[in-house]
């Protein structure tokens, strides 16, 4: 793995030890990695939602009343 050097805030590098010292990760390393994952992944999350609005804003209006959608959609997840 690559090798990087950062500077951290007097209260980031404090919290880091921290958690190291309480067994969450076993180095600052593992810690940072998984943070940058966790950030990852909600930046994913967050696409995925926009890219689903702005299908559901280009398909049109429904139609529907919302007590109709709210059936439609609770019978959907209901099934799962």
């Amino acid at each position: 793995m690559p090798r990087q050097s950062i500077t951290l805030a007097k209260q980031n590098d404090e919290w880091l030890k921290n958690q190291v010292a309480e067994h969450e990760f076993t180095s600052k390393s593992e810690a940072i990695n998984y943070l940058i994952k966790k950030a990852r992944s909600q930046e994913e999350y967050y696409d995925f939602v926009r890219n689903k609005i702005e299908k559901a804003e280009k398909s049109g209006h429904s139609t529907l009343t919302k007590e109709e959608l709210l059936a439609k959609i609770k019978s959907k997840y209901n099934n799962v």
